[in-house]
């Protein structure tokens, strides 16, 4: 897997974002069956041959042109039985394109949605000073590249065969291609969605969440601009 500059790796990204996600803020998927690994292993851009029971990753769902339908945490809870849980409001969008594909398999779903529609203040506070992208903010389904949310290297494995969507995430990592927009955290005193971020007077990007406690927001930027402080687990 490519993950030069990384501080997390596949199998301990989901303990050390804990703190960022807000459970009761999730929209829950639950996929069983005889061949829901088999079919799951086809459309993730993750690898979960080799998950164990009891143990989570992060992953993209992408749509076939390789465009983010979904950044999402896929935990085995059984032999036959894997839960993907995405930012609420999204787990929908997120069950229709998994089972886009479901033909002629041994596969059941049930989705469950968030008890909550947004994470505490507490949760959504630690999210933004650590840089970690959302549904909705950082990430449009359907318009967002993987390269752009900063959660290849550890949503994103490079050795596990096709799936939906690959073909611009591998041409993009091979071919070492910057993204056109990155994700960075600024010190701010006050800010609000959608404010433009300036350097010299010049429109470089556009700010997309604002912690509620004051003093940090996400902002996405155009390549080679030089502003802000990379994201926790790319610093």
């Amino acid at each position: 897997m490519s993950a030069a500059g990384s501080t997390f790796d596949t199998d301990t990204a989901v303990a050390a974002t804990a703190g960022l996600i807000d459970d009761s803020a999730r929209d829950w998927l639950v996929v069983r069956g005889a061949d829901a690994g088999t079919y799951l292993q086809s459309q993730l851009a993750q690898e979960i041959r080799d998950l164990a029971v009891g143990a989570a990753r992060w992953t993209f769902v992408l749509d076939p042109t390789g465009k983010v339908e979904a950044l999402a945490r896929i935990a085995r809870t059984a032999d036959e039985e894997y839960v993907l849980d995405t930012d609420a409001g999204f787990g929908e969008a997120m069950a229709a394109r998994v089972k886009r594909f479901m033909i002629r398999v041994e596969v059941d779903t049930e989705l469950q949605l968030a008890s909550e529609g947004e994470p505490s203040a507490r949760v959504e506070a630690a999210r933004i000073a650590a840089g970690w992208p959302r549904m909705g903010a950082e990430i449009v389904p359907g318009e967002t590249i993987p390269a752009t949310t900063g959660v290849v290297p550890v949503a994103v494995n490079f050795t596990k065969g096709c799936y939906p969507g690959q073909e611009l995430v591998e041409r993009m990592d091979s071919r070492g291609a910057d993204a056109p927009r990155r994700l960075v955290v600024l010190d701010v005193e006050a800010a609000a969605v959608g404010d433009p971020v300036e350097v010299d007077g010049a429109e470089v990007g556009t700010i997309t969440s604002v912690s509620p406690d004051g003093g940090a927001v996400l902002a996405m930027v155009k390549r080679g601009a030089d502003v802000g402080r990379p994201p926790a687990h790319l610093a």
